[in-house]
């Protein structure tokens, strides 16, 4: 049971991430700027992901 409250919390997390992102994409789209994604994305996005993967594979592995 003390599980379910961090599922819940992980899905709306995940949930919101995608409405930022979606919403993002709405708001150059509709200001006709076309979608580039290079290595100046990466800078921002590696140290974002790389924690949170992290956190997660040590969580799985962590569980008996």
């Amino acid at each position: 049971m003390e599980d379910s409250t961090f599922v819940i919390f992980l899905a709306f997390g995940i949930l919101w991430a995608i409405m930022g992102t979606a919403a993002w994409i709405a708001l150059l789209k509709s200001e006709g700027e076309e979608i580039r994604f290079g290595k100046w994305g990466l800078i921002v996005v590696l140290p974002i992901l790389i924690p949170f993967i992290a956190a997660l594979v040590i969580a799985a592995l962590s569980r008996n």
